[in-house]
């Protein structure tokens, strides 16, 4: 039998890890971190609690991983809708796509949704502000201000607070996207 090749040895390692951040990440969204434990995660990715303790110190190292994974993931195709070609609301849409609306699709109706956001937070703080400097970067990349995207971010966190469907709050991100990127009009005022 021949050996595995490096490269394939570790595309395994990475789907196997990729696997138990999903089942990780769905726990925390249906049980919450407090009610989480090793076996349920262990269980949900099919592993043994000894393999991802090989991988995971504790609960809180699997969290930060998910919420890097998942989120913390999504920044270059965020970067990569900042830079890329179309108008500027169209560059907004696929930043909020990347950011928000995509994750929210996937965590929406997930009974302990709501406290993802705040454990990450308290567990990792500086991973949570990384998330917000990379989204207020490409905002800003987009809008030409950071003052008017501060203020668009902001907006935009308003959109969630109540649970809307991943339908609504595409609307809704597409409405918020329209009026920051409206041209505005200058008009000159006649003389009489």
């Amino acid at each position: 039998m021949y050996p595995m090749s490096p490269r394939i040895a570790q595309a395994q390692a990475d789907a196997r890890r990729a696997s138990v951040l999903d089942a990780a990440r769905w726990c925390f969204l249906n049980f919450g971190f407090a009610k989480t434990s090793f076996e349920d995660i262990a269980k949900r990715a099919g592993i043994s609690r000894t393999l991802l303790y090989r991988s995971f110190k504790n609960k809180e190292d699997v969290f930060t991983a998910v919420f890097a994974h998942w989120l913390i993931g999504r920044h270059p195709a965020a970067r990569a809708a900042a830079a890329g070609p179309g108008s500027a609301y169209e560059r907004l849409l696929g930043v909020c796509r990347a950011m928000v609306v995509e994750p929210w699709e996937e965590m929406v109706g997930a009974p302990m949704a709501a406290e993802f956001h705040d454990v990450c937070e308290r567990l990792d703080p500086e991973l949570e502000a990384l998330h917000r400097r990379i989204a207020l970067g490409c905002v800003t990349d987009i809008l030409g201000d950071k003052a008017s995207a501060t203020v668009f971010l902001l907006a935009l966190d308003g959109l969630l607070a109540d649970e809307p469907t991943p339908a609504v709050l595409e609307e809704r991100v597409s409405l918020l996207a329209r009026r920051f990127t409206r041209p505005t009009i200058t008009t000159k005022r006649r003389k009489r």
